[in-house]
């Protein structure tokens, strides 16, 4: 059981007031300063975290916030976890209450990725060439859990290094997002406060001459690549007229209504210890919820390409978040992976992945379902009596493919997905974008390109406890239903829990594509149901937490109605939830509904 949100927030509030009390900030930036001073040598400036507690606890001031911190316990039987659902915070990785006011601080390492200096303290002069801005997201979070993107904001963090004791006052404009990135949303104050102080600092004039030279570079750049990009095309049309109708994607537009090229929404990203497999990171990005970008008015859709870190935040988005996700996940382990842009079904504009295996086997990963299909090309010279393979994929026609270093336009006769050849490296049948030219907008590092992407957050979600939640307020839902209709309501908790393993070969089924367990719950099930007894079950799939939502639509499947509203001689019901967490909070539940009751002729 988890604090409900006003709760987590008040108990936040009196944390951060007894804290500014007793100045603990203010005594832990003395402690860090003598610390590196007078503990650690000249040539060793880095302190660890573990000599920093070690340095608090020395000087007894953990024991006196402790000693200041009184608690109170309410009388309920369970213990009360302390878990960070709906802090009240602007961060750029958790969920946020929009409120007028609040006060956080974070503390953010600055550090180049070169071998051998992590363990080095950088200069100032290093510092100022890291160009990497902090990508700040702001999200709101109803009652319900929803999440809403309210804005982005890249903050260049640099003017701290020209500030006396490395302090700095901003105050930054929060514009919003979508169709309203012109309209500001809020000011957020913002202080910066380099630590350990710098030995030297920089004059503000050599900081913003650096700024200024990196925006007309930066410029420069992208003024270049756009020339670049015109001739391509230009020359892709060239070769065939009905090239213009073709879904070729090099530029998209951002949160912020930035176009940027579609390569620099893609990088390796390496999930650590997660996610163990390419196929569990399809099944993570797969339980991300869809959201296709709101539309104001009619006409058709709204073009929104979130950048990593705005996805992440509000766990949702459209299509094409969900690809470069996926693309990006599967980059990291170590395969050839591309971002398809073409069309669906009724000529719905689609966005997929394609791995390219050594053995030439081309694998479409669908990132919305999970679902992979293997790609056999159909040979249209072929006679009609040779029999062809059926396309299991639901994709129509295909116009490009990228990642991080490449973009190839489809410039084959028929842009049909399962007559074309996926030999990249043949220029007749895709026409490559150069590797330089992207290289200078979207390498790591470039003034143009999107910061480092963030490393995946462990879920904060208890799964034991989330799933007794969810199956109490189900049976609730379930009981206050019939009894509505005027049926009593029994319920039989071993039936409820033999169909845990049903729901976990599911959960499997969907990660591996591998059935496995279904022979011994079935076996359980015929010794657990009497003869001339009827079981009936029914389970459903979410990518949400809320009981009565799913329980709405639950009730819209005819069969699983019959369930609940089961009339019978002997019925007894039964339901088993199972919730499947994954990075970022995350999460695949699994509901089972079922009965058992006497057949009566």
């Amino acid at each position: 059981m988890s604090l409900p949100p006003e709760k987590a927030s008040e108990l936040k509030q009196l944390i951060h007031q007894q804290l500014s009390k007793m100045d603990v900030h203010g005594r832990i930036r003395e402690i860090l300063a003598e610390t590196i001073r007078e503990e650690l040598a000249p040539d060793q400036q880095q302190l660890s975290t573990e000599d920093l507690i070690k340095a608090l606890r020395n000087r007894g001031i953990i024991d006196d916030v402790m000693k200041e911190l009184n608690f109170v316990t309410d009388n309920v039987d369970q213990e009360l976890p302390l878990s960070p659902k709906q802090p009240v915070c602007f961060t750029d990785r958790q969920s946020t209450l929009l409120k007028k006011n609040f006060h956080d601080g974070f503390l953010l390492e600055v550090h180049r990725e070169n071998l051998g200096d992590g363990t080095r303290m950088a200069d100032s002069t290093t510092m100022l060439s890291i160009s990497d801005p902090i990508h700040m997201v702001l999200i709101k979070t109803d009652i319900f859990g929803e999440t809403t993107l309210v804005a982005s904001y890249f903050l260049e963090w640099r003017s701290v290094l020209g500030s006396e004791n490395g302090v700095t006052n901003l105050t930054a404009e929060l514009m919003g997002v979508g169709t309203e990135s012109k309209v500001s949303v809020g000011i957020l104050n913002i202080k910066l406060e380099m630590y350990p102080p710098l030995n030297q600092t920089l004059s503000q004039e050599v900081v913003n001459t650096q700024l200024a030279l990196e925006r007309q570079k930066t410029a420069e750049k992208e003024r270049l690549f756009l020339v670049y990009a015109k001739q391509w095309w230009r020359e892709y049309l060239q070769i065939r007229p009905s090239h213009n109708s073709r879904l070729v994607k090099i530029f998209a537009q951002d949160e912020n209504g930035i176009n940027r090229p579609v390569c620099s929404y893609v990088k390796p990203l390496r999930a650590g210890r997660l996610l163990d497999t390419p196929r569990q990171a399809a099944r993570f990005v797969n339980v991300l919820g869809y959201e296709r970008a709101p539309v104001i008015g009619g006409g058709g859709k709204q073009e929104q390409w979130c950048t990593l870190l705005a996805f992440l935040c509000r766990n949702k988005g459209d299509c094409e978040d969900h690809a470069n996700l996926l693309c990006s996940l599967l980059l990291g382990y170590g395969l050839e992976a591309f971002v398809c842009v073409g069309t669906k079904a009724k000529g719905v504009p689609h966005a997929w992945v394609m791995t390219c295996g050594t053995d030439g086997t081309v694998t479409f990963w669908e990132s919305l379902t999970g679902h992979r299909y293997i790609h056999k090309s159909v040979n249209p010279d072929e006679p009609p009596v040779a029999e062809q393979p059926k396309p299991l994929y639901p994709y129509r026609t295909i116009g490009c493919v990228f990642n991080h270093q490449m973009f190839l336009g489809n410039c084959q006769p028929s842009d049909s997905v399962e007559i074309c050849v996926f030999d990249l490296n043949d220029e007749s049948k895709w026409k490559p974008m150069s590797e330089e030219a992207i290289k200078s907008v979207c390498a790591p590092g470039a003034t143009t390109s999107l910061p480092p992407f963030p490393p995946l957050c462990a879920s904060t979600i208890d799964a034991s406890v989330t799933s007794n939640e969810i199956e109490m307020q189900l049976r609730l839902l379930v009981s206050e239903h019939r009894k509505d209709l005027g049926l009593t309501t029994v319920w039989e908790d071993q039936l409820s829990y033999l169909l845990s393993p049903a729901l976990a070969s599911y959960e499997f089924e969907r990660t591996t594509s591998i059935s496995a367990g279904n022979e011994e719950f079935q076996d359980a099930i015929r010794r657990a149901v009497p003869d001339g007894h009827t079981f009936k079950g029914f389970p459903i799939h979410f990518v949400y937490r809320n009981a009565r939502r799913a329980f709405a639509t639950c009730l819209r499947s005819p069969f699983c109605e019959e369930i609940i509203c089961c009339r019978g001689d002997q019925v007894r019901l039964a339901v088993r939830v199972r919730v499947f967490t994954y990075p970022e909070s995350a999460c695949a539940v699994w509901i089972m509904f079922a009965c058992k009751y006497r057949s009566v002729l």
